[in-house]
């Protein structure tokens, strides 16, 4: 457990944090275009907004799969030239970032639209900053580093789980120090997104899995953060109630098209809640797997959030009672105790469901240590109900490379 110096500190700092931001510049909610052919909507206003040649950032599998061509096509036909940037990798780096800025430089292009994940969005949004603002990708990282608007940039997400095509924050790695960095700005939110089923048919389960349950990750840290609002409630139980109820049928159906507009719709409000609420420890140990394994960032999230629910669950039992009762689990005369305690295990069952075993066989056991020391350091910067120590963080951490029962740690 956290010393009570700690303690003090996280909540300063976190009330420092707070009152900052009520001054700091709120992020638009971008136009959204939804629905099946959302995507030629989207490429049509983006014609119509004045841009003349936009750098598509993507991926190989996708301009494989002619995804990317759906947007393509559409622009081109529009007038718009286009210039694709297929280099994203997942967890993008400095490189992954710098290498797409460079063509956007060469080409001089005058807008960029993101096609993919949150891989893929959150190398737009750098490139996107970093080209008005000195065309260096490293200079963006921090809070409000984009002192010029940046280019005109505008998304079309192919999972439904970052949220990132409607958050104000991208997550850049450094290959080498295997270190994740933060560029924050409200400016470089998407101005319009499409949140287009058709185009996430094919999206494996496994992947349908993980995403999805990277969005309710965020829907639930940001209800049980220590910022929560009403604005960030209204947003994040509206997710949580739909992801619930359409994840397991679009992971079971792919076809689903309503399951998956459902699906993208909730990503959405469970960043719009993220936006204001922040998220928690979760994410602050999936980041480091992330970084030291490559575990792919949904994925991760599902894994962690039984653990830390569980090590939470005394400091957040009443909104996680709360949330319970949204989903009607247990009886309404169960104490807030059971109720949230329901809660975790209605978490720990729907990743049953999708497939997600509760081990990360790729934990070494001599990293845990640095592992633990780089999440509870990230953790300590966000406004959550219970800090975590080191001891806390490796407990979990070493229940989840053996696969023991989180209930139990």
């Amino acid at each position: 457990m956290a010393s009570f110096y700690a303690e003090i500190k996280h909540k300063v700092l976190i009330s420092f944090f707070k009152a900052l931001i009520k001054f700091a510049p709120t992020a638009a909610t971008p136009m959204s275009f939804v629905g099946a052919g959302s995507t030629a909507k989207l490429c049509q206003h983006i014609s119509r907004m004045g841009v003349r040649k936009v750098l598509i950032v993507s991926d190989k599998p996708l301009v494989g799969l002619r995804i990317v061509a759906t947007a393509g096509d559409v622009l081109a036909a529009e007038g718009v030239e286009v210039v694709i940037y297929d280099g994203v990798l997942p967890d993008p780096t400095f490189e992954v970032a710098a290498a797409g800025l460079s063509l956007q430089q060469q080409h001089r292009c005058d807008g960029v639209l993101a096609i993919g994940g949150g891989s893929a969005i959150d190398t737009a949004k750098t490139i996107a900053a970093a080209a008005t603002n000195g065309a260096d990708v490293k200079a963006m990282v921090g809070f409000f580093k984009a002192k010029v608007m940046p280019l005109p940039l505008f998304a079309i997400p192919t999972t439904s789980g970052t949220g990132s095509e409607v958050t104000f924050g991208a997550v850049i790695s450094d290959a080498q120090t295997h270190e994740k960095h933060i560029v924050g700005d409200p400016k470089i939110v998407p101005r319009a997104v499409a949140l287009d089923p058709a185009l996430i048919t094919g999206l494996p389960a496994p992947i349908t899995a993980a995403t999805g349950m990277d969005a309710l990750t965020h829907a639930i840290e940001a209800y049980v953060s220590t910022w929560a609002a009403p604005q960030h409630d209204a947003y994040a139980v509206m997710a949580v109630k739909m992801i619930f109820s359409s994840l397991p049928i679009a992971y079971a159906n792919g076809a689903d098209l309503q399951a998956r507009e459902q699906m993208s719709i909730a990503a959405y409000y469970a960043g719009l809640a993220i936006n204001g609420a922040a998220v928690g420890n979760v994410h602050a140990i999936a980041h480091q797997l992330g970084a030291w394994y490559g575990t792919p960032h949904g994925l991760a999230n599902a894994l962690v959030m039984p653990r830390v629910l569980w090590f939470s669950k005394d400091a957040m039992s009443p909104r996680l009672a709360e949330l319970a009762d949204l989903l009607a689990l247990g009886k309404t005369s169960d104490s807030v105790n059971v109720k949230a305690a329901n809660f975790i295990k209605a978490v720990e069952d729907l990743n049953q469901t999708l497939g997600i075993r509760n081990k990360l066989p790729a934990i070494q056991q001599q990293d845990i240590a640095a592992i633990a020391a780089r999440a509870v350091k990230e953790g300590a910067g966000y406004p959550v109900a219970k800090l975590m120590d080191q001891d806390d963080c490796e407990t979990i951490l070493r229940a989840l490379s053996d696969g023991d029962s989180p209930a139990a740690t």
